[in-house]
């Protein structure tokens, strides 16, 4: 989707994109942790001074990089990099955003480069995220654990919010089709039959 101001891009997070929209981004730099190809940073660049993506998959920076260019945003950047590791400070944001990626890695560096004022957005999976398969992802939060994170990294929780969709399948068959990505994945570790068994 091409980016415009005000509409929320497709698959991102209607309250995480309204939260930004709340935002004075005008005069700021934007980190895009976990960008991918670069679905929030094109949607942010045109509402923004600058907006950094960073990803460790370098394929899908490559491509983050050729949708910017064709959109002909100056403003956009894309970096090859392991937002586990990297530190954040030498993009210097004014905001840090992730959609969909959260980790403590992430609220350490953020908290390390975000100066007083400074905005961290993030959308995570909630621990109840595929609780049938009875594995929960180290990417994974509540609200309790996700307080506790903010709060002992230094930052002021202003918003938290627990969006919740649940799907309810017709029959076994559906069910199964919903998944069908993950089979490999969950057979490796397990998940997908414990995720047959409840079904």
């Amino acid at each position: 989707m091409e980016p415009s101001p005000g509409s929320v891009p497709n698959g991102v997070s209607p309250v995480f994109w309204g939260f930004l929209g709340e935002e004075r981004l005008d005069d700021r730099t934007v980190l895009d942790v976990g960008t991918g190809q670069g679905r929030i940073a094109l949607a942010l660049a045109p509402l923004c001074r600058s907006v950094v993506g960073i990803d460790r998959d370098a394929p899908s920076i490559e491509e983050a990089r050729r949708r910017a260019s064709a959109l002909g945003l100056g403003n956009a950047a894309f970096e090859v990099a392991d937002v586990e590791k990297a530190e954040y400070a030498p993009f210097q944001p004014d905001v840090v955003t992730a959609h969909l990626y959260m980790s403590a890695e992430l609220v350490l560096r953020a908290g390390r480069a975000l100066r007083a004022g400074g905005v961290l957005a993030v959308v995570a999976f909630h621990v109840d995220q595929w609780r049938e398969t009875g594995r929960v992802s180290r990417f994974a939060y509540d609200e309790t654990r996700m307080r506790a994170l903010l709060t002992g990294c230094g930052f002021a929780v202003q918003h938290l919010e627990v969006e919740r969709e649940e799907r309810r399948f017709a029959s076994v068959e559906e069910a199964l089709a919903a998944v069908v990505g993950f089979e490999d994945t969950w057979r490796a570790d397990g998940r997908w039959f414990r995720y047959i068994k409840f079904l």
